[in-house]
């Protein structure tokens, strides 16, 4: 800590010598949120946001959130949370109803603070990436027809570089990388670049320390055997549709399903009925009809997002002329307003590599901490899905299969393989923190602590 210390201190008395220091806490200080409308009052912590421009020459710039503990923010880890999609808003999922210290009242317009917010324990830096999605934006406009994995990751990791130039009080504080849904590219893609670029650097600037990813795409061959297994077990499909689909889909490309797996797939749609995929044991929200969801995208069975009530809290609050003035959002005044996803960018997706798998073991051979968890409810990226895919990694087992408790009662299993820890949250659908908001946050603590999970 004190060589991290250090380094701290030589790096801004050497900008303060150079006459740079005062140029960055200015840029730091115009990031600053003083007050968002409709937030409660005595909140307790800092907060900061706005762009960071990663290709000039394109107009590519990327918007952040970052809320601070509210005790110990100079000492607490930093956490990037990443919303997957791909094409969703880390602003709207992750921040809005999941891990951030606000929630959005029913109003759209007034805030409550979130009991078990993550920003107790480490300091949350939110990105909506890539550009195209959210407040995030580029001048080039074929830039939203191309965007892929590759050039998000790319993208991603230029965010952090110039942030980190931005925050140099965050320079060398731990960094972990946690996300969802599709993330399960974003997170180990981007956290392979990190450790890449960091070989070689004695101390690096980006003190990078591991990932979690949750629900997450991992590998298509498994993801598509154990969603299917999933919707045949729990009853959401016939025999003869679980029958079709491994017959026509498993040999194939999910980015490119043959004809006969998109009428498997169709049928599927049809059989689960009115239900939220993402949530299979919870009211999907009705008020404007169906929600029956059109299965569409890069992964088939993949809507864009959980679409509960809130999400649309999060669409009429972000549009609010005074939030986006109050988080120094939509500078360049778009036409368009904000959404919670963007269905150009997700439709055009240009690059997806099929399987992560590889670079787990690239950063499981490195040493890194790598958490997967997975709620049991989600139909999506399903629990059998993720253990298929942990499976085919063939890792040594460390803590065989056991319950986790909160409070007396099972929250979930886990099982500790070497290099990778396995955690399942009972009850909870595709989003995990918003469903088990307290057996995710204990989750997170024993992330950070690389502890297993409490066995009583």
């Amino acid at each position: 800590m004190a060589n991290t210390m250090m380094n701290v201190c030589i790096g801004c008395l050497i900008l303060l010598l150079s006459g740079c220091c005062n140029v960055t806490f200015a840029n730091q200080k115009k990031d600053k949120i003083t007050f968002l409308p409709g937030q409660p009052k005595n909140v307790g912590f800092a907060q900061y946001s706005g762009y960071v421009t990663v290709n000039k020459s394109a107009g590519r710039a990327l918007f952040y959130w970052l809320t601070e503990s509210p005790s110990n923010s100079d000492k607490n880890p930093l956490v990037l949370w990443l919303n997957g999609g791909p094409g969703c808003s880390s602003v709207a999922y992750g921040a809005a109803e999941e891990i951030g210290p606000f929630h959005i009242n029913n109003d759209g317009k007034t805030l409550y603070l979130n009991p078990y917010s993550w920003n107790k324990v480490a300091n949350l830096l939110f990105l909506e990436s890539p550009a195209g999605v959210g407040f995030s934006y580029s001048n080039t406009s074929s830039d939203l027809l191309t965007v892929g994995d590759s050039r998000t990751a790319e993208d991603s990791y230029k965010f952090l570089v110039s942030w980190f130039n931005r925050f140099p009080q965050y320079k060398y504080r731990e960094l972990y990388i946690a996300g969802e849904s599709y993330a399960g590219h974003y997170v180990p893609q981007l956290s392979q670049l990190i450790y890449r670029r960091n070989k070689g650097i004695a101390n690096p600037v980006i003190n990078f320390k591991g990932f979690m990813v949750g629900n997450a795409v991992t590998d298509d061959y498994h993801d598509y055997i154990g969603t299917f297994e999933y919707w045949w077990t729990h009853a959401l499909i016939s025999d003869s549709t679980y029958k079709s689909l491994r017959d026509s889909c498993l040999s194939g490309s999910s980015q490119h399903p043959s004809i006969t797996c998109s009428k498997a797939l169709d049928a599927s749609e049809i059989e689960f009925g009115n239900i939220d995929p993402y949530s299979i044991y919870t009211r999907p929200c009705n008020s404007t009809g169906s929600m029956r969801r059109r299965l569409r995208g890069r992964y088939p069975w993949m809507s864009r997002a959980y679409d509960p009530c809130t999400e649309r809290y999060s669409s009429e609050y972000f549009n609010l002329p005074e939030v986006q003035e109050a988080m120094h959002a939509n500078i360049t005044k778009v036409a368009y307003p904000w959404s919670t996803c963007s269905d150009i960018v997700g439709s055009y997706w240009a690059d997806s590599p099929l399987s992560m798998l590889p670079i787990y073991k690239e950063l499981i051979e490195a040493g890194l901490r790598i958490w997967v968890f997975s709620g049991d409810t989600d139909a999506v990226v399903p629990v059998t899905a993720t253990r298929y895919s942990i499976d085919a990694l063939k890792l040594p087992t460390v803590s065989n299969w056991y319950p986790w408790y909160d409070k007396g009662r099972v929250g979930g299993w886990s099982q500790v393989y070497k290099g990778l820890t396995f955690v399942t949250v009972t009850g909870a659908g595709h989003e995990v923190p918003l469903h088990r908001p307290r057996q995710a946050f204990i989750l997170f603590n024993h992330f950070l602590k690389n502890r297993s999970m409490p066995i009583h």
